[in-house]
This record gives C-alpha cells, structure tokens and sequence, in this order.
C-alpha cells in the first residue's frame, strides 16, 4: 500500500499566493508495520528554541541577551512570521517559539495563523515594530503570547524579559493550555458518526497541518482506529483505570501515529473485560490531550461510560443523523435533553446521507425538526465502502462528501479571539468564514 500526500495544483497555487486554503490530500494509510515504524521520536527530542526574525540587530540581541540560559547558541533563522508559518507546518514544535511580526500587515491575523501549526503548548514570544500597551495587551492577554517587545532590541531587554521564560523559570500563564474537543455523536447506530469524526480529523490533521488527535472511548465496539488501518494499543484503558498517572508525554504515547500530525487514541477490548474508569478519568485524559494536540476529535457514542463526562469537556457538540423518521425523532430527544450552562448552546446537525433510496428530502427533514440542519452529506455508499476496506480517508478527491466536510469543518472550527480580525478590510472579514479554536491559550 502506498504512502502519499499531495495536493491538488489549485491548492498549491493557493498556498504559494498566502491565502487559507482547504486541500483535498490524496491520503493513504500506512500500514500497521510502517505506522510502528513511526512513533515520531522527534517528539521527544524538541528543539529548545527557534527564533524567526527579519534583520541583523534583533538576531544580534537575541542571541547574546539569550547566551546565559542558550549556552549552545540560539537557533535564528531568517524570514519572520511568515517563514516560523511555513517551517512549523512540517517541523516539529520547539518549546520556545520567537517569532518577529515587523513589518507585517497584519500581525494579528499572521499570529492566528501561526498557531494553527504549532502544538499549544509552545511558549511564544513575539517581537514586532509597534510600540504600544494596547498592542502588547492585545498579543499577550487575548492572543496568549507569553510577552511582546517592541524593536529597537538591546541585549539587557532581551535577557531581562525573555531569559526567563526561556530557561523555564516564569509561572505558568493564567487558564489551561490547550487545544479544542469537538464531541461527534450519531443519534443512532450505522448513522456514519465515525466516519465524518475520522474524515474530519483527517482533514485538520492532513490538510490544515494541526496536531490532532482521534479519540474512540468505545473500547470493545469502536472503529476509528479500523477505518485507518491503525491496531490500537491498551494506553487508552491504562489511563482511565489510573487518571493520576496521566500526563501530556502518557496520553501521547497511547496514541497511535497515523501520519506525523494525526493520531488515534482508541481500544480493542474483548466484549467478555468488564471495563472500570476511576472518577474524573475523562477530565484528566481530555486535559493531557489538549497540552499536547490543537483538537481532539472524539467519536463518543450514546451509552457509552464516559459519554457525560466528555460531554462537559466538550467545546463543540455534533449530533449525526440520517433522513429517516427514526432519525429525526431520536435527533428531537437529544435536542430536548442539552445540557445547562455553556453547552446549552444548540449543537451542529450534520443530515448524512441526504439521498438515500426512500429516505426523506431535506426539506421534510427541516420541518419536522423546526428548524435548519448546519450540514448535509450527499449519500455516496461506494466510495464510503471503498475507502472503509483500503483504509482510507473517504474524502480523498473531489466529491460532494468531502465537500460535506469541509462544511463541517467550518462549524467546528471557531476564533476564541473576539476582535482578531478588527483591522482586516471588509472584504478579508467576509472571507474568514472558520478560524482556530484558541490561540496560544485557551481561556476557558
């Protein structure tokens, strides 16, 4: 079985020009052979540091205010922002990330950006030309850059505001780090719930450039980790019997490597193990995982233990269903039965399977929920089937499939930073239809 991933010529025009583009990745899964061949230990091995910048004197002041706590030099590159972009889209995130935004024309946007490739994790520092306690507040209170300073740069300024967060020494920043959890839920079984959760973590993970992670709770029934060819270990069960010994580095070594960015965290119990999780189990996986993956995709069936509990991790919520009456009435019971609070917020409706022989239109569909779906998915059983047996993404190509979701994606992914796009021009905002889920921190 081959190994590739490529894009389409229009996506590489895209991306050559700067503009956000959404690829349609020819993606094979590796075999379970090759996928243990690559554990990704350069994972283990992350760069100390990395500084992008534009000129001279900041490379100078960089690296002799950094020379005490980088006694093995400090790894400056040429080309700012936009180059730290293009390298953490195939390079492993080091654990300081300096990135210098002067000159750029939108700095805030190219922030936005940039954090969508990097493991959330990352401690970011920024330097830039603007001089200001609005803009300082703006790229460290709401984007979570660790600290800004502003050009011209001295060495003592350097070493005073950077040396420490360098060597490790400053607290930790206010409200956990981490990446998004989107909670996709089919209404019923064999309503397609896993096979969007996969495509749609393919797509963030293979075309997007984001660490992401497929999380199947469904130790004895669950197919995540089938539909991509993956064998899963039994890191998932250790870690919800023993929460206390979670941590960012267990929770990722209990996820299978698909490709560099993606991973699957799932089970394959025999239906004869009784299954224990200790109290607060989810919380503490789903807390590991977002110190480690920008967004967790979690396939979590009705019924399941851990279905409550991930649900009040959730930041996104998807309902699946298909246009059947049976559908629609178990679609109406979840509605009526949201929780309080914050999830209160009207979870995305994916209609799948829109076509199917016998089954409703969208339309009578719509009116006996009441109100709008968010997504439809066109029907199209033999490339669903087709991808399933060569494990695959079922997305690969053009097809009204893959074109569900994308949709899908847009409604998932959302910018946690309210004003990012106050100094865009009309028509920029209009084209930032989806975002990222937080920048370099999540505030909850």
């Amino acid at each position: 079985m081959s190994d590739s991933l490529s894009a389409t010529p229009e996506a590489k025009d895209q991306r050559q020009s700067g503009q956000p583009v959404a690829i349609a990745p020819t993606f094979t899964v590796p075999s379970r052979d090759q996928s243990a061949k690559r554990q990704l230990s350069t994972r283990h091995r992350r760069p100390p540091l990395i500084a992008f910048v534009n000129d001279a004197s900041t490379e100078s002041a960089l690296c002799d205010g950094l020379a005490d706590v980088m006694p093995g030099g400090v790894d400056v590159r040429r080309g700012g922002i936009q180059a730290a972009i293009a390298s953490m889209r195939k390079a492993t995130t080091p654990s300081v990330l300096i990135v210098d935004i002067g000159g750029e024309d939108q700095p805030l946007l190219a922030l936005a950006q940039l954090a969508d490739v990097v493991e959330p994790d990352v401690c970011v520092l920024v330097v830039g030309s603007v001089d200001s306690v609005d803009f300082f507040h703006e790229v460290t209170a709401n984007l979570g850059a660790q600290d800004y300073l502003a050009k011209p740069l001295s060495t003592d300024k350097v070493a005073r505001h950077f040396g420490a967060l360098v060597a490790g020494r400053a607290p930790a920043a206010e409200g956990a780090q981490g990446g998004g959890l989107v909670i996709i839920t089919g209404v019923g079984g064999g309503v397609g719930a896993t096979t969007l959760a996969v495509n749609l973590a393919g797509h963030f993970g293979v075309a997007m450039h984001r660490h992401t992670v497929i999380l199947d709770p469904d130790l004895h029934l669950g197919d995540a980790s089938m539909l991509l060819n993956i064998k899963p270990g039994p890191g998932l069960l250790m870690a919800l019997q023993a929460p206390e010994r979670i941590d960012a580095l267990l929770a990722e070594r209990a996820a299978q490597p698909v490709i560099e960015r993606l991973h699957v965290l799932a089970g394959d119990e025999p239906l004869t193990t009784r299954l224990t999780y200790a109290p607060g189990a989810a919380a503490s996986l789903v807390a590991a995982l977002r110190r480690r993956f920008n967004l967790i995709v979690a396939d979590v069936p009705f019924g399941v233990p851990l279905y409550d509990e991930l649900l009040e991790q959730a930041h996104q919520r998807v309902l699946v269903m298909v246009p059947t009456l049976t559908s629609v009435r178990a679609t109406l019971r979840f509605l009526s039965a949201l929780p309080k609070g914050e999830q209160a917020r009207r979870p995305v409706i994916v209609l799948n399977r829109l076509g199917t022989p016998g089954g409703l239109t969208r339309r009578q569909v719509e009116g006996a929920l009441a109100m709008k779906v968010d997504v439809v998915v066109p029907d199209q059983p033999r490339q669903v089937a087709a991808a399933a047996t060569m494990g695959e993404l079922a997305m690969n190509g053009k097809s009204g499939f893959r074109t569900g979701v994308l949709e899908l994606a847009r409604h998932v992914s959302f910018v946690g930073l309210k004003d990012e796009t106050a100094d865009l021009q009309p028509a920029q905002q209009e084209s930032k239809t989806g975002s990222v889920w937080r920048l370099f921190r999540h505030r909850s």
